[in-house]
């Protein structure tokens, strides 16, 4: 749906619809304190969950195009925020464009940097 978006925004190609990806066996993403000014990087498998502070982050799945495996990166993430019930992220978020499907959070910022292959 994302891609569908997108190409209706006129972000990617038409050829981009068509394109071919591979599931990795993780990835890796960058949270953001906006209130300490500091960057993390959290490099986690599939299905794997790690907590920055006072947010959770769970890679579900990592993909990225078959033929470039370093172009892009589309991850499947959930996102949580100690003490709320709902997750304040779930869905995919795009490495080239992560403005496109952001999280929207007063403290943190969450962003998918590339897929780990094999």
């Amino acid at each position: 749906m994302i891609r569908a978006i997108a190409l209706c925004l006129g972000l990617l190609p038409a050829a981009a619809m068509a394109q071919q990806v591979t599931t990795a066996p993780g990835g890796a993403v960058r949270v953001l304190d906006k209130i300490a000014g500091t960057t993390t990087d959290l490099t986690l498998t599939d299905g794997q969950s790690q907590t920055v502070g006072q947010l959770t982050v769970q890679l579900r799945e990592c993909r990225y195009p078959t033929d470039n495996p370093a172009g892009n990166a589309y991850g499947d993430l959930i996102i949580t925020y100690k003490g709320d019930t709902a997750p304040v992220f779930q869905g995919w978020m795009i490495a080239s464009a992560p403005a496109l499907n952001a999280m929207d959070h007063p403290r943190y910022d969450v962003w998918m940097l590339r897929c780990t292959t094999p």
